[in-house]
C-alpha cells in the first residue's frame, strides 16, 4: 500500500524544466520578492552589527556576511534584469 502511494506521488511530481519559463507566476514573483527582501535585510543587519562591534574578528565575519547577502541580492537583480532585457528584445522583434 505504501509503495503504491509513493509511486502515485512520484508520478504527480511536476516536470523539471531545462530552461526557465517565459512567464513568471504570481507565486514565483512573491518568492523572488521574499528572496530580495531577506537578502537586503541580512545586508542591513550584518552591516549595522559590524559597525557596533568592537572585536575585530567578529567585525570581519559580520562584514563578510554583509558582502555575501549583498552579492546574492545583486545576482537576483541581475537575473531579473537579464530576463527583462530578453523579453523586451523579443517584444521588439515581434512588433517589427
Amino acid at each position: 500500500m505504501q509503495q503504491q502511494n509513493q509511486n502515485q506521488m512520484q508520478n504527480q511530481q511536476q516536470p523539471v524544466y531545462q530552461n526557465p519559463p517565459q512567464i513568471i507566476t504570481g507565486k514565483d514573483l512573491n518568492y523572488v520578492t521574499d528572496m530580495l527582501s531577506w537578502n537586503l535585510l541580512g545586508t542591513k543587519k550584518a552591516h549595522f552589527m559590524a559597525t557596533q562591534c568592537q572585536d575585530t574578528e567578529v567585525k570581519a565575519v559580520l562584514e563578510k556576511a554583509c558582502q555575501m547577502h549583498e552579492s546574492h541580492y545583486k545576482r537576483i537583480i541581475g537575473h531579473i534584469s537579464a530576463q527583462q532585457a530578453a523579453m523586451n528584445q523579443t517584444q521588439a522583434n515581434i512588433q517589427n
